[in-house]
């Protein structure tokens, strides 16, 4: 979902977009001292991922999201998430506010011009906390549910990131500090446009919140068979209720999202523990090895043992 953030460049700051543009380059020098080559990197600060990429890529690469924040500040990537594709150009910032299972490609890269990128995690319980400050009054109705929502970026989440960064600099800053720059940047979020879809993370009555248990037990429990009658039982939801409102959280089914998460740690398996496919398979749930070759196939874009070949010759060229 686009939205349009009103409040990205405020009218209280002089020269608002020229102001913008230099917290983005000072944010993208720091973005560079903490990645000095390609990848994605977790920083002493919990949470705090810092990425840069210097080539398009031609295929998707299968991933998986915590409920986060992320700023573009160069180049641009589309991130898709089951049937619905996002597109992430420079300044704009985005927000997941479950646990993903997501595609994501690089679409603007160089090596003189890399993908820069910055995501933070978004811890619901000190969301819980800040969001009774931010909407005192309870929720406004919420009438359009996104799985991503891509927003221009706002120029005090853009500083107060880049301040958060450089307290990288400094082990006491970061310890003490850091928190306090994590919980300012979370109370602009919850004013900013996409506020409302953050602060459904925090109340426990919101529509958003059997999704999120439902998610809990399916990345607990994804190896185990289950039926989407089970899942909407344990929310004590009907089957339809229960269908719509995940889709609308995830933009997939339940069982597409089990399926994502067994492939992506069958995957895991191969690559971390030098595993054969049928070994993997099984470990995760699955009972047929065709069956595993074909969805796998179909999620990765290439059978089991070429993929894991492929990534494992990657990482020794990296290396």
């Amino acid at each position: 979902m686009q939205l349009t953030n009103e409040h990205a460049v405020p009218s209280a700051y002089p020269d608002a977009r020229g102001t913008l543009e230099a917290e983005t380059a000072r944010l993208i020098q720091l973005i560079y001292l903490y990645a000095p080559h390609d990848g994605a990197f977790d920083q002493r600060i919990p949470g705090l991922f810092i990425g840069r990429y210097s080539r398009v890529d031609m295929d998707n690469v299968k991933t998986f999201y915590s409920p986060s924040l992320g700023i573009v500040v160069q180049g641009a990537k589309d991130i898709t998430v089951g049937k619905e594709v996002h597109r992430i150009g420079q300044s704009d910032m985005f927000v997941t506010p479950a646990a993903l299972p997501v595609a994501v490609q690089t679409t603007q890269a160089s090596h003189s011009e890399p993908l820069l990128g910055v995501r933070l995690d978004l811890d619901p319980q000190r969301i819980a906390e800040l969001v009774l400050k931010v909407y005192p009054k309870g929720l406004p109705p919420i009438h359009e549910r996104s799985a991503c929502y891509v927003t221009h970026a706002d120029l005090g989440i853009v500083r107060t990131m880049s301040r958060l960064i450089e307290y990288l600099f400094h082990p006491g800053d970061a310890e003490l500090l850091a928190p306090l720059a994590v919980d300012e940047i979370l109370i602009r979020l919850l004013r900013s446009p996409v506020g409302v879809h953050v602060a459904e993370m925090g109340f426990a009555d919101s529509e958003m919140q059997p999704v999120v248990k439902a998610i809990a037990w399916l990345r607990d429990n994804f190896s185990q068979q289950i039926k989407v009658e089970n899942l909407a039982e344990l929310e004590h939801m009907s089957v339809s209720t229960f269908y719509k409102h995940f889709k609308s959280v995830t933009s997939m089914s339940p069982l597409q999202y089990q399926k994502a998460l067994r492939l992506q740690e069958a995957r895991h398996l191969m690559l971390s523990r030098q595993m054969d496919a049928t070994t993997a398979c099984r470990l995760v749930g699955y009972v047929s090895d065709s069956q595993f070759s074909r969805d796998y196939s179909a999620y990765f874009g290439r059978p089991p043992r070429r993929d894991v070949s492929r990534l494992l010759q990657r990482e020794l060229i990296m290396d």
